[in-house]
């Protein structure tokens, strides 16, 4: 890819092939180190040693950048041995950072000081600069299953998407629809898929064994097209309870949508089928007004779908706001089709709503 941003690519591709090899390292062991935050939810010693090995590489390349990411690292500092789990499994990449691919923190207290600049991270407004966004494991719930998940990684401008790359250890550059949290890489290898503003998303393999596998691969941009298109979804079935199952059904049979196509837990996944075009549109109502996306769920890696033609809002039609703060408070929701269904699909949305008598979702 040509762009004004081939120095933040080749930074960022580099440290996340380093954080994919922690993260198989972790996968591959039955004690993940895992503990469970205070939404419930579970982060593992990958989670934090990722975040800090990400951050620590970018702050190297960019000093000047700021940075926002999922974890912080109290629990690192109020437990030694958890501490000395992450630091341990970082040093196992001296031999990238020889490599120049990565940079590693200088201790463990520089180490904990870098989670922090993530954790305690808020995007900003249009006045922000640049801020890069991490989720050092999207999937979570099923990267301890050794399912699916990827490793997040975006560039906000103003707390606009200007760069997107994903690291995928678990899919395929080849995989096919319909994609699970079980569909795993038969060769181990992986991709990456990227996107710069303006450029079109692009995917390569995550460990290419040869100078010319490096070479990226431009999607078609398949969601472009004025003319209607047969609807492919991807969502999350049966495992989350943010979600309102029985309207998100209902849409999908107004739209005669047959197939409930791609089914993925983490949401850069989700965004992630969509960009290859495994699928061509997602729906997500939440169950309450008051619940929002997290910044690092999306940010960047809803890039990878608008720059092959789709088009993304909430369920009231508004653009998605990324400089609100770590929550997405302005936005009830994510309505995603290619650009000449949206209209259709966003009116569906609110139709089922309505009728279902749940318009106090709308705003």
């Amino acid at each position: 890819m040509d762009s004004p941003y081939s120095k933040e690519l080749q930074v960022a591709i580099g440290a996340i092939q380093s954080a994919a090899k922690l993260s198989q390292a972790v996968i591959s062991i039955d004690d993940k180190g895992i503990i469970e935050k205070d939404d419930l939810s579970p982060v593992s010693i990958a989670d934090f040693a990722i975040q800090a090995l990400l951050t620590s590489t970018i702050h190297h390349a960019f000093p000047d950048d700021k940075f926002v990411g999922e974890e912080s690292a109290a629990d690192l500092r109020n437990n030694s041995v958890l501490l000395a789990r992450v630091w341990e499994l970082l040093q196992g990449l001296q031999e990238d950072e020889a490599k120049s691919l990565c940079k590693l923190p200088e201790s463990p207290e520089r180490m904990c000081e870098m989670i922090d600049w993530c954790g305690f991270g808020e995007p900003g407004g249009p006045q922000a600069g640049r801020v890069w966004v991490f989720d050092p494991i999207d999937g979570t719930k099923t990267f301890v299953r050794r399912e699916a998940y990827a490793i997040n990684v975006a560039l906000l401008e103003g707390s606009k998407q200007v760069l997107s790359i994903v690291g995928c250890p678990t899919l395929s550059i080849d995989a096919s629809a319909p994609v699970t949290n079980t569909s795993l890489d038969p060769t181990g290898r992986g991709c990456i898929v990227f996107a710069a503003k303006g450029f079109g998303t692009y995917v390569r393999p995550l460990v290419a064994t040869s100078p010319h596998e490096e070479q990226a691969r431009r999607v078609e941009p398949h969601a472009e097209t004025d003319s209607p298109q047969t609807l492919r979804p991807v969502s999350c079935y049966n495992m989350l309870d943010s979600g309102v199952d029985d309207v998100h059904q209902l849409i999908m049979e107004r739209l005669n949508i047959e197939t409930r196509g791609c089914d993925l837990l983490a949401w850069v996944l989700r965004w992630v089928t969509l960009g290859l075009g495994l699928a061509n549109m997602t729906v997500w109502v939440y169950k309450q007004r008051s619940r929002a996306g997290k910044i690092w769920d999306h940010a960047g890696a809803m890039l990878l779908f608008e720059e092959v033609g789709g088009q993304i809002t909430d369920i009231d039609g508004k653009p998605i706001d990324l400089g609100v703060g770590r929550k997405m408070t302005a936005n009830h929701g994510f309505v995603a089709a290619p650009r000449a269904m949206h209209p259709l699909v966003l009116a569906t949305v609110q139709t089922v709503l309505r009728e279902q008598g749940k318009g106090k979702l709308l705003g």
